[in-house]
């Protein structure tokens, strides 16, 4: 079946790009969230979808929790990190009523409005669009996958972490883009260590390398292995995103920002993002 009106839409964005996790807790949606600020620190314009409609997180990841959608004649507005509009958001977080809301809802429902995000959005010129999808293989993908596939989108991301149960799931995440018709552009190891704030030692709490193994047995990219970063836990929870994040002496004067674009450059894993998203621009 076609969908001209998706199309329509999508014909002004570069590259469209979905985020997908065989299972839950492996920090996909942070992973999203970072490679749209690299990205955009790159001085790409990027978008961001979160189709994720019973666990809507990248609003408040982004600091735009609370925010109104807007109507235009063009469509809906996107909701944007600062006044530069290099990185706008769509989520159902901003539909609901409150942030304590929850989204009860069947199969056809959740099709229908994720058909509506991908034709109803004016993103206009974007070089990304950073599609964040649930965990697993349900409704929700099978309905991006239907509404776009006749575009050719460019592919998915794969975020796991490096134990062997998150890996055997990733497994079946890869079986199901093969099914599809998806390419896969990378896998990202995610919280593969954790570095001492302090010391700077990094301690293999998961473990390390599975993600990087996994990526070769399957000979599709390996993106690059990111532990955990304290300053960025503390960025993604506060409310102020301007304000850099500093664990290590929290009393200290504070340093700010003109955005949460801009604050992210302070992280230690910004750097590892910043060559992740350049590696996945490459492979593009």
């Amino acid at each position: 079946m076609s969908h001209p009106e998706v199309g329509e839409r999508l014909a002004s964005i570069k590259h469209v790009v979905l985020v997908l996790s065989g299972k839950g807790g492996v920090g996909k949606s942070s992973c999203t969230v970072q490679l749209a600020l690299s990205l955009a620190s790159q001085g790409h314009k990027v978008g961001v979808l979160d189709i994720d409609l019973c666990g809507p997180s990248i609003p408040r990841m982004l600091g735009l929790e609370g925010q109104q959608i807007h109507q235009a004649s063009s469509g809906w507005v996107p909701i944007y990190v600062d006044a530069s509009k290099r990185l706008g958001c769509m989520s159902i977080g901003f539909l609901l009523p409150s942030k304590n809301s929850s989204v009860v809802w069947r199969g056809p429902k959740k099709n229908a409005m994720i058909k509506l995000f991908l034709a109803d959005v004016a993103w206009g010129e974007l070089d990304y669009l950073l599609i964040d999808t649930p965990p697993g293989t349900s409704d929700e993908h099978l309905a991006v996958i239907e509404y776009l596939q006749e575009w050719n989108p460019d592919g998915a991301v794969v975020v796991t972490t490096p134990q062997a149960v998150a890996l055997a799931d990733v497994k079946k995440e890869v079986s199901f883009c093969n099914k599809v018709g998806l390419p896969v552009l990378g896998l990202i190891e995610n919280m593969s260590g954790f570095v001492c704030p302090h010391c700077a030692e990094c301690t293999n709490v998961f473990s390390t390398g599975g993600g990087e193994g996994l990526a070769r047995h399957f000979d599709i990219p390996f993106l690059g292995r990111a532990p955990i970063d304290p300053n960025l836990v503390m960025l993604l929870e506060q409310e102020d995103k301007t304000v850099v994040p500093n664990v290590n002496d929290p009393s200290a004067e504070k340093q700010t920002t003109a955005s949460i674009v801009e604050t992210y450059q302070h992280c230690e894993l910004s750097k590892i993002f910043n060559s992740i998203s350049s590696r996945l621009h490459q492979n593009l």
